[in-house]
């Protein structure tokens, strides 16, 4: 399932966090092209090995930096395992720019047949090692997915619903974790003690509605009526975006039979 979903503040912190990645990419593809321009020129043929080599650090500093935003964001807003594709390039987008940033050049630098080869030498020796670090330090070797986070967000719920040590609740699930378990107490008080709600089954057999839903004490109350409902558990009410409670409890209990808690 897909219950877990970034909040508005989890967004906007993703939002903010990729554009300065954006920026630190676009710079170090900017020195890049820049290096590329002075090779064309023959500015390194015989010298300025000094500023190739600070080219190419630059280069790194801000692939590196971009890396590190941008897998910073992806905490806050996952993508999901659903498609492949766009998982596999969230997540190791860093390092393609990364090989984007520095393969050109490092190529142009090796086939140079003009460059001193000593400087050669030193300075494709020093763009490799720097390369294969701002590659390694771009990839996500433990990507996070919204449907880890919904496990974790679960779990964490189930502990505290159960006052037990909250191990399973990172910073990014525990807010929809406490609000599952306040929601479930809720229920359970409305309910004589039931963890099982209802709510508008999502529109053409879809596992997930594409609007938040209300989830209710019983397929009897009045919103309900004619309508196609699911049944379940806060959890899965969650899972199926239905997340939030009936604000009508009292007259609810009324129609389902249940007595008002004292």
């Amino acid at each position: 399932t897909n219950a877990w979903q970034a909040s508005h503040d989890q967004k906007a912190r993703a939002k903010k966090l990729r554009i300065f990645a954006s920026l630190a990419w676009v710079v170090a593809i900017g020195t890049e092209i820049a290096a590329i321009v002075f090779l064309l020129k023959d500015t390194f043929n015989s010298g300025n090995l000094a500023l190739l080599i600070g080219l190419l650090v630059v280069i790194a500093v801000f692939a590196i930096g971009g890396s590190l935003l941008w897998k910073a964001a992806n905490r806050h807003d996952p993508a999901s395992k659903e498609d492949g594709f766009k998982f596999f390039v969230q997540n190791q987008l860093g390092a393609i720019i990364t090989v984007i940033a520095f393969l050109p050049l490092l190529a142009m630098i090796f086939l140079d047949k003009d460059m001193d080869p000593k400087n050669k030498k030193i300075a494709g020796g020093v763009g490799l090692v720097l390369a294969a670090l701002a590659t390694v330090m771009g990839v996500d070797f433990n990507p996070p997915s919204t449907e880890q986070y919904t496990q974790d967000m679960n779990a964490c719920a189930a502990q505290i619903k159960a006052h037990e040590p909250t191990t399973a609740c990172s910073p990014a699930v525990a807010a929809q974790a406490q609000q599952i378990a306040e929601d479930s107490e809720a229920v359970a008080a409305a309910t004589n003690g039931q963890d099982v709600v209802y709510w508008i089954a999502p529109k053409d057999g879809a596992k997930k509605s594409s609007s938040k839903l209300v989830f209710h004490l019983c397929p009897g109350v009045s919103t309900l009526r004619g309508k196609t409902v699911n049944k379940g558990s806060v959890t899965e009410a969650y899972a199926q975006n239905a997340v939030r409670l009936t604000k009508q409890i009292k007259m609810e209990q009324n129609q389902c039979g249940f007595a008002e808690a004292q």
